[in-house]
């Protein structure tokens, strides 16, 4: 119930934060406007500067993995979903109750925090992998009081290095060698930045260029793109890749300003390949880039393929693997990660995303490759018991959440 002369709108909550609810103008401009509650149909990378200004979001399509709801879980910022009819209604201030998962239209006095239940300590994991956004989110992670000390990398995709650099890729490959190189240059300078915040122990990992034909378009302006039926499962991450002329370039720009500016320091970044599904693929890939034996480069797992060419990728000098969780159920399951319709399907802990889990854990055999496995905060400690999992990955704000709980515990 709320008071007289509010209306509270009930919804679904795509992505949590810490504060049981949030409080703002409803901004409507799709321009930035701090701490304004950003209120759209859709979320797309055209969005990208509302989105990391506003103290929450408020949708009508959507689910809780689709990549900008990845970057506000990373960045901290609640996600509502509501129906598209209740859009109009949202105007002035409103408050998002994540407790109650609702909007309350009007000047709410107060929304009372809820008591959350105790959380499950991070004692199993060996290793975290902090999925970041910017240097900043380093920074605030390593910053977390007590420290976790099981963070010893964070991993960065190379399309959110582009968003927050204002770079628009596919314009800037399509331009040429040199254009493509001072792309590189700029891309380098965000991971630069990045690992001068990084601690004795740390490391950066940056999965390369992976970028949906649809996500593409918005913010792309010289160069016409194919209208894909189906961009989640087109011409993206590997395939992309190979037959992208100029990337070489960009890449190698990327590894030279590295070298140049850090010096030895250099090896504590290293790359992973995005979307990829074979052996083939990945050797292939390597000889694109220009690839010594020698070089270090991780696979993504994101596809059933992928996950049945694991011990291959590990056998044949694949230096890590991720398990890219969020792709990988949606393909397992036949599930849109960015469809509503479909959320109740798409199941983090299904049998068979367990059993898949499980088989790339135990591809690394006796090659020791270690293994990283993208949780959500609520399945961090049903992985550690369910799964021979020791190394994980989660974005930055669960991370802290869930340390911040662990520690109030512990009182």
């Amino acid at each position: 119930m709320t008071a007289m002369g509010l209306r509270e709108m009930p919804g679904v909550l795509l992505v949590g934060s810490h504060p049981s609810s949030v409080r703002g103008v409803c901004n409507r401009t799709r321009t930035p406007v701090g701490g304004g509650v950003l209120v759209v149909d859709e979320l797309g990378p055209e969005l990208y500067d509302a989105i990391v200004t506003s103290a929450a979001v408020i949708c009508a399509r959507g689910g809780r993995t689709g990549h900008m709801q990845s970057l506000c879980r990373s960045r901290g910022i609640p996600v509502l979903r509501v129906e598209e009819s209740a859009l109009d209604a949202l105007t002035g201030e409103v408050t998002v109750r994540l407790d109650r998962q609702s909007v309350v239209v009007g000047e709410l006095d107060h929304a009372p925090r809820v008591l959350t239940d105790p959380v499950a300590g991070l004692d199993a994991i060996e290793s975290i992998c902090v999925v970041v956004t910017a240097a900043s989110d380093i920074r605030s992670t390593n910053a977390l009081v007590p420290r976790v000390e099981q963070v010893d990398c964070f991993f960065i995709r190379e399309e959110f290095a582009c968003y927050a650099a204002s770079l628009s890729p596919i314009d800037s490959l399509r331009a040429g060698p040199d254009e493509a190189e001072r792309y590189g240059h700029a891309i380098a300078a965000q991971l630069c930045a990045m690992a001068d915040e990084l601690l004795p122990g740390q490391r950066l990992v940056m999965r390369l260029l992976d970028l949906r034909s649809d996500a593409a378009a918005e913010i792309t302006s010289n160069v016409e793109l194919a209208d894909e039926p189906n961009p989640e499962m087109g011409l993206h991450g590997a395939r992309w890749l190979l037959a992208e002329r100029t990337y070489p370039h960009a890449f190698r720009a990327i590894r030279t300003h590295l070298r140049e500016r850090l010096g030895a320091g250099a090896d504590r970044v290293s790359f992973a390949v995005p979307f990829i599904n074979d052996l083939d693929e990945f050797l292939r890939l390597r000889r694109h880039l220009g690839l010594t034996a020698e070089t270090p480069l991780g696979v993504f797992v994101e596809t059933p393929a992928a996950v049945h060419s694991a011990a291959e990728f590990c056998a044949s000098g694949a230096s890590e693997l991720f398990v890219g969780t969020k792709d990988l159920i949606q393909f397992y399951l036949a599930a849109d990660r960015g469809n509503h319709l479909v959320a109740s399907s798409y199941q983090t802990r299904h049998a068979a995303v367990l059993a898949a889990l499980r088989q790339v854990v135990a591809s690394s055999g006796e090659t020791g490759v270690p293994v990283h496995v993208f949780a959500l905060g609520a399945d961090v400690d049903h992985y550690a018991r369910h799964l021979p999992v020791h190394r994980i990955m989660m974005c930055t704000a669960e991370l802290r959440q869930l340390a911040t709980r662990i520690a109030a515990d512990h009182r």
